[in-house]
């Protein structure tokens, strides 16, 4: 971790090029904005949330995963099939994440397509970058999430991928069966041929509790281990008969076998490491401090709702306090986690890298997302006031999304937007019509 006190950090067309202590001379006709004392950082990135639990958050966690999800998610999601309930929940949730640190995310919907449509539209309005799936299930779920059979479900996904692919500009889709209890043979082998179609990346769910691991193998007994069941189907980062990666994220990985580790490693599979879900629904502790010390890919998920907080600043704190935890009561030689580490898995870690983005650091990236930060204001998780905590996106002469925190009053002037917070700090910024036009609408 690189801290670097009054520096620059450029942007040039929405690319970072670099964090200077002085600025270079090529840069210097660029546009400057002065934030003073604030801390400025890459924007994170939350690489498993489920959006339709959003709303029982922080609720419901007495169960274990796969009572959890009968008694509780799987009715909450069934609503979705009214756009009006979906509406309503999914703005709450895409404004909370656009109130967070969190500029880029992976996303799970339901299976009902129209809703997952809208999720797409609010977070392509949102400004935030992500990809969002619409979940696939044709087994082992409650009579109206079961899709009716692995063709209608395929097919449902076949013409919801033709709609959105190329229809915006920042959030695209990600195939996404639940996870094996929820899907037959027969629809993995048509979701293998709908990847292999369109070349999406893919996200699930691997080895996250014990009851979890003992079903699978009771449905697919021929496997040595539970991520093989995705392989067979080539849907676990690659495709051996085409010689091609299949970009896969997969949630949890609490208890995956030391063959199960090594295919990940070799496939170059990406765990999405959800701390708070593990512990609220007594799954286990990931051992994270192996999975990084054998080089695998490893970001961050908030989980909501089996995680209480979309805050990935939560996750920090949730990963360095489970593997101490890990370090105690399990096994001494993985070492706990350090912040520095911890925040580089919120970032860097988890920046996507094989999903066709290069982000998550200021020295070089194909995306420039940052989070500025008021060095006063510490009840990051909370925002209770109408303005603050509202990301503000400029499109100045360098494409920068800042999130401005504990603003008190934003006021417009001819030439200039000034913003003054709390902190006694002024940040100004070049004036656009965008930029007034973002204002108004706030009402600021």
């Amino acid at each position: 971790l690189d801290l670097h006190e009054n520096a620059f950090a450029v942007c040039v067309d929405g690319v970072s090029k670099g964090v200077f202590d002085i600025l270079p001379e090529e840069y210097t006709d660029l546009p400057l904005w002065d934030h003073g004392d604030a801390l400025i950082f890459p924007g994170m990135v939350d690489l498993h949330v489920h959006a339709p639990q959003y709303a029982f958050r922080g609720m419901c966690m007495d169960l274990e995963l796969m009572d959890w999800l009968n008694r509780y998610t799987f009715p909450e999601e069934e609503k979705y099939e009214d756009l009006e309930y979906a509406k309503k929940a999914y703005g709450l949730f895409v404004d909370a994440l656009k109130n967070s640190a969190t500029t880029r995310a992976c996303i799970f919907a339901t299976c009902h397509r129209p809703a997952t449509e809208l999720l797409m539209k609010l977070m392509e309005e949102s400004g935030l970058v992500s990809f969002v799936g619409k979940v696939n299930m044709d087994r082992e779920a409650s009579p109206a999430l079961t899709e009716a059979s692995a063709d209608i479900s395929a097919y449902t996904t076949f013409g919801w991928i033709n709609a959105v692919k190329d229809k915006f500009k920042n959030t695209k889709p990600i195939l996404t069966p639940r996870f094996i209890p929820c899907c037959t043979d027969q629809l993995m082998e048509e979701l293998r041929e709908i990847q292999m179609a369109y070349g999406i990346p893919v996200q699930s769910h691997l080895s996250e509790s014990k009851g979890e691991i003992e079903f699978v193998k009771f449905l697919r007994p021929e496997d040595p281990f539970y991520g093989d069941s995705y392989n067979d189907y080539d849907l676990f980062g690659k495709n051996d008969d085409i010689d091609t990666d299949v970009k896969t994220v997969m949630a949890h990985c609490v208890w995956s076998s030391d063959e199960e580790v090594e295919l990940m490693r070799k496939n170059g599979v990406f765990i999405a490491h959800c701390p708070a879900s593990n512990m609220n629904l007594t799954s286990g502790i990931a051992p994270i401090r192996k999975y990084l010390d054998l080089g695998l890919n490893i970001g961050l998920g908030s989980d909501v709702a089996g995680g209480h907080s979309e805050s990935i600043f939560r996750a920090i704190t949730d990963a360095i306090q489970v593997s101490k935890m890990y370090f105690r009561m399990v096994d001494e030689q993985y070492k706990p986690l350090v912040f520095s580490e911890a925040f580089y898995l919120a970032t860097k870690g988890g920046a996507m890298q094989n999903l066709d983005y290069i982000i998550g650091s200021l020295y070089w990236s194909n995306s420039c997302l940052v989070v500025v930060k008021d060095s006063d204001y510490t009840d990051v998780p909370t925002f209770t006031n109408a303005v603050r905590g509202k990301k503000l996106v400029y499109e100045l002469a360098t494409p920068l999304e800042l999130q401005a925190t504990n603003v008190l009053s934003i006021n417009t002037q001819k030439g200039l937007n000034t913003i003054t917070s709390d902190s006694n700090g002024t940040m100004t910024v070049t004036y656009t019509e965008s930029v007034k036009h973002y204002l108004d609408k706030q009402e600021a």
